[in-house]
């Protein structure tokens, strides 16, 4: 899973980026073009003779000058009033800010046009301030703040959406990361839950020797010696392939069949098909525990057991039989219950134990997981 982002961007939403003012410069530069060019060629007024005086070019350039210049302090009004709770305290701001602009924006227009207008008969343009009441200036000043209004509330609304959906981007990517390193935690707890019960049994199984058979015991304690350095060895692996797990259940088979004192005899019936199959590290150890301490421990004679694994379609099958007297709720243990919980916590509803009476006699407890030959993402 790829690390998410840790921060938003955390600048205000009014701070425009480069590319936004080169946008609303260009913007305003080619209504400027267009009024001029359509002042040049447009037939009812003076034409390209108007040439000879540049006033009436440089107004248009002036105006969207003005507005460009304008346009981003109306965008940060928008953002700054849209923190405002109260509707009607924003739209008093919006309003009276947008009065002063364009009360200004004509006064400024109008001393330039009385600059650079070419002078009349009479006497050059006088500067009239209130003239653009009259002539509707005003109104088309005040349109086109209500556009640029429009441009700002839009933009503030898509960006707070934009941080809307980043900070849930973000949110779902960190609650997925907690989840998984709650699942792996969990996983780590059940693992560590099994090697304590094993040692425990295993220590109990050798104590019961010690005055018997000491030099068994001592074989038993080297081989526990070596299961453990390999527990230790593999702690961080989730799954291992099935010939690393038959490989590890030999070892401890070896210290059982010195505390069964050769009664212990195993059969292994495997499908060269299953054997690279990936299954959960110390899967099958408290199931064989299990049968050997709820099975065929409370039987005399031959301590027979069966571990058998073949593929049924998509799923691996992995089956440990025994010729005890058979299930019942001492075969509930520890080991069971584990199994169960990380299963359950790897692979969902797609894997599950069970035991039950085999055919023959005894127990069979048979995990069902899928089968996958590479590590699960």
């Amino acid at each position: 899973m790829q690390n998410a982002p840790n921060v938003i961007d955390e600048r205000p939403r009014w701070h425009l980026g480069t590319r936004e003012i080169a946008l609303i410069a260009a913007f305003w530069l080619s209504l400027a073009l267009l009024s001029v060019l359509n002042r040049l060629f447009d037939p009812r007024g003076d034409g390209l003779r108007v040439i000879r005086h540049t006033g009436p070019l440089l107004l248009p350039f002036i105006e969207a000058g003005l507005w460009a210049v304008l346009t981003p302090l109306v965008f940060a009004l928008t953002s700054r009033t849209s923190a405002q709770r109260s509707r009607a305290v924003r739209i008093a701001v919006l309003a009276a800010s947008g009065i002063l602009i364009i009360l200004g924006l004509d006064v400024v227009l109008e001393l330039a046009r009385s600059e650079l207008l070419p002078r009349r008969r009479g006497g050059g343009f006088t500067f009239a301030p209130l003239r653009g009441m009259g002539r509707f200036r005003l109104l088309n000043h005040a349109m086109l703040f209500g556009a640029v209004l429009a441009a700002g509330l839009a933009r503030e609304y898509f960006l707070r959406d934009r941080d809307r959906q980043r900070t849930s981007t973000l949110l779902e990517a960190r609650t997925a990361q907690l989840e998984a390193q709650l699942a792996i935690a969990k996983l780590d707890a059940l693992r560590m839950q099994i090697n304590p019960h094993f040692l425990f049994n295993t220590l109990h199984g050798i104590s019961a020797l010690v005055e018997r058979d000491p030099s068994g015991v001592r074989r038993m304690i080297a081989r526990l010696s070596e299961l453990l350095r390999r527990t230790l060895d593999s702690r961080g692996s989730d799954e291992v392939p099935l010939r690393e797990e038959l490989a590890f259940l030999q070892q401890y088979l070896d210290i059982m069949a010195v505390r069964f004192q050769g009664r212990l005899a195993v059969e292994t019936t495997v499908e060269p098909a299953t054997t690279e199959a990936l299954v959960p590290n110390f899967i099958l150890q408290p199931l064989v525990e299990n049968a050997l301490e709820h099975g065929v421990s409370r039987t005399t004679g031959a301590a027979d057991i069966a571990i058998i694994a073949a593929r049924e379609g998509d799923q691996l099958v992995l089956s440990v039989l025994d010729r005890g007297p058979g299930p019942g709720e001492a075969n509930e243990g520890v080991g069971l219950a584990n199994t169960r919980a990380r299963l359950a916590a790897m692979y969902g509803d797609v894997a599950n134990v069970t035991v039950v009476a085999a055919a023959t006699g005894g127990t069979a407890a048979t995990i069902r997981l899928p089968f996958h030959l590479e590590l699960r993402a």
